[in-house]
């Protein structure tokens, strides 16, 4: 049986396949629509979350599968101290496939380690949010065409952002990737990422705090929001917050096939202004994510059933 806990848990073949697969729904919806007919989603959500809990909820739906579960961690049994592993071994008696968002860190794999059915980790901490990276993915590859000589820039809170510590970890197995990194001093990437990922792979990449300057150069420019909830002092916040805002005089330099991405929420980082821009992608990355995990549910069922 089989999970997805991290990104790197799946081969340069099977995102392939998952994404020729998400791309077949886009194509053809009606052929997926029973497909998980009698099978049930338990979405177990101990942080809040709207576009991942309702992606995933009405992706099991399209697929005529059920839902259930629930969307804070008061509650549930967390609230009268159940342990993750207990939970896991519980609603693998009432579903089929978890999906499961927690504030700490390698509680989703805990929850596959005891779980007799299949878990996605929908967000763990600031460690990994492999079903956001599989979005982004489709989302590149939608826009691109592919993955290889692209130049990526991200910025914002490189830091704390597990989409971006997810993504650039997905992107360098591709060829011809380069990564641009752009954030304050106090939010730059781990230097863990730099080391494992970067120049263990050999991906050239440069650091700046200046977004403009390297602006004309970039093929996607991936956004991200500096995360209140990751900071232990206010006043760090409160000072970091808006060191990048995106608006249309920024991208007047940039490429005409530039593709903005943000994993949302955005809260003032890109303009509303950007939204018109067809340059901007956020809203697309949305849709995606429903279509790439219906791909997803139904990858690890049919594993499981096997």
């Amino acid at each position: 049986m089989r999970s997805l806990i991290d990104i790197l848990d799946f081969s340069v073949e099977d995102l392939n396949e998952l994404l020729a697969t998400a791309n077949d729904i886009i194509a053809n919806p009606s052929k997926y629509a029973e497909k998980c007919k009698g099978k049930k989603l338990a979405t177990l959500f101990f942080e809040p979350s709207t576009r991942t809990r309702l992606s995933f909820e009405a992706a099991m739906l399209e697929l005529g599968g059920s839902v259930l579960g629930f969307s804070e961690a008061n509650s549930s049994s967390a609230a009268k101290g159940e342990s993750v592993a207990d939970t896991a071994k519980t609603i693998s008696c009432y579903a089929d496939i978890i999906a499961m968002r927690h504030p700490k860190e390698g509680a989703p794999l805990v929850a596959a380690q005891n779980a007799s059915i299949p878990v996605i980790n929908a967000g763990d901490g600031g460690h990994n949010h492999p079903t956001q990276t599989l979005t982004d993915l489709l989302t590149i590859y939608r826009e691109k065409g592919g993955f290889n000589n692209l130049t990526i820039g991200f910025c914002g809170d490189l830091k704390f952002g597990r989409t971006v510590h997810s993504l650039i970890t997905a992107l360098s197995r591709y060829e011809g990737i380069n990564v641009v990194l752009i954030s304050p001093e106090e939010l730059k990437l781990p230097s863990y990422i730099k080391k494992d990922v970067l120049q263990k792979k050999n991906i050239p990449y440069k650091q700046t705090t200046d977004l403009e300057s390297v602006m004309p150069e970039l093929d996607i420019l991936y956004m991200t929001r500096v995360q209140r909830e990751r900071f232990f002092n206010e006043e760090d916040y409160l000072r970091l917050k808006d060191s990048y805002i995106l608006e249309p005089k920024k991208l007047k330099n940039a490429k005409k096939d530039l593709s903005v991405m943000h994993p949302l929420p955005r809260v003032n980082e890109i303009s509303v202004a950007v939204d018109s821009d067809p340059r901007a992608c956020y809203f697309k990355q949305v849709l995606n994510g429903k279509y790439v995990r219906m791909a997803l549910i139904l990858k690890l069922l049919e594993e499981a059933d096997k």
